[in-house]
């Protein structure tokens, strides 16, 4: 489709301008962000709304960003492991039981 001049040379200018390292790190911003709404929208059902009203609405919403958080998590781990975690301190009955065997 052929413009007229004076917006033919803004698209040129924009075209350029995306081709330079600076715009293309900037857009990998929004680039991630406009994954995360397509996600939700599409594996999620968050334009499906299942309840009236704001309060519920927005419910569902975090319930939905939660979940999408949820299986993000899920992925960064192998299946069959676990993320670490730091020890668990000793509990008194478990030095009591310690103490009794000894």
């Amino acid at each position: 489709m052929l413009l007229p001049p004076h917006l033919q040379e803004i698209q040129t200018q924009v075209r350029r301008e995306q081709d330079t390292p600076h715009w293309r790190q900037h857009y990998a911003i929004r680039a991630g962000c406009e994954a995360t709404v397509s996600e939700t929208v599409h594996r999620h059902g968050l334009r499906h709304c299942r309840y009236h009203g704001i309060a519920k609405t927005h419910v569902q919403h975090v319930l939905i960003a939660a979940g999408t958080n949820i299986v993000r998590l899920s992925g960064h781990f192998p299946p069959g492991t676990n993320p670490p975690r730091p020890p668990r301190r000793t509990s008194q009955f478990q030095s009591f039981c310690r103490n009794l065997a000894q």
